[in-house]
């Protein structure tokens, strides 16, 4: 099999390393990458970059998506979603070249429906620190309270603009706002994993998210950090290292209708 894993906002490819050589060492073909502006695609001039948020569904994830089956022809090829990494799979042109959607941590970004502990940061972020930073220097830098890749403002600008609404993206999605996208043509099944600490992605979040796929079959798993004999989780926590027992729930599931097709079944 063949898998894409595409990345949360402010997370650079590299986070996803160990994840990705687990993955491969059990004989997977993976391919990790950078949106534009993130990480190994960040430009040197990023203030003067024009770009938006969707761009990285409209363009980036459907490139990594082609170069991956020019890399692995014939392969099935699997998608793991992190955080907006699930957001935006109606954005790609290709996404019907996917056999299964794994989601981790993916719940819409409305800050009135997350966790209430993580409410004030978030609107400092949107209302204060992001403003002011924009404002310096063209783009959010990476620092102390924001401790992401730099962002372009063109990613700030829209993720705030969805992320103050109750409704996220989900209304301009049906106001036809967000064309072209392909959200109701999304059939390849979808399984989310939300877990209990997890801040942004919560139950509630994570079903309203799945909403933007409604061809698509879904299923929400929720889990708490002592299933996997971890402390923590969080939102970026799915990815370090001894969350292994996932990674293992992830791959059988991609690999059932493989073991399937091979049996005969």
């Amino acid at each position: 099999m063949a898998v894409l894993v595409s990345a949360g906002t402010g997370f650079p490819r590299g986070f996803y390393g160990r994840f990705a050589r687990w993955m491969a060492e059990r004989g997977a073909v993976v391919l990790t990458y950078d949106y534009r502006g993130i990480g190994g695609s960040r430009p040197d001039d990023l203030a003067a970059m024009q770009m938006d948020y969707p761009d990285w569904g409209r363009l980036d994830m459907p490139a990594a998506l082609k170069a991956l089956k020019v890399a692995a022809p014939g392969l099935p090829v699997f998608h793991v979603g992190h955080s907006v990494g699930g957001h935006f799979v109606g954005f790609m042109p290709n996404q019907s070249g996917f056999e299964k959607h794994a989601f981790v941590s993916v719940g819409t970004g409305w800050w009135g429906g997350h966790h209430r502990t993580y409410n004030p940061f978030e609107l400092f972020f949107w209302l204060g620190l992001g403003p002011s930073e924009i404002r310096k220097h063209g783009y959010v830098p990476s620092g102390k309270l924001w401790r992401g890749t730099d962002l372009p403002r063109g990613v700030f600008e829209t993720w705030k603009r969805w992320c103050l609404k109750p409704d996220y993206f989900l209304k301009e999605l049906a106001d036809g706002a967000l064309d072209p996208q392909q959200f109701d043509k999304v059939i390849a099944p979808i399984r989310s994993w939300i877990f209990s600490d997890d801040p942004i992605a919560t139950p509630g979040t994570g079903a309203r998210l799945l909403t933007a796929y409604p061809a698509a079959p879904v299923e929400i798993l929720s889990r708490r950090p002592h299933d996997y004999g971890v402390k923590r989780i969080g939102h970026e926590g799915a990815f370090r290292k001894g969350m292994e027992p996932l990674w293992e729930e992830i791959l059988q599931w991609f690999d059932e209708d493989l073991s399937a097709e091979a049996s005969g079944a």
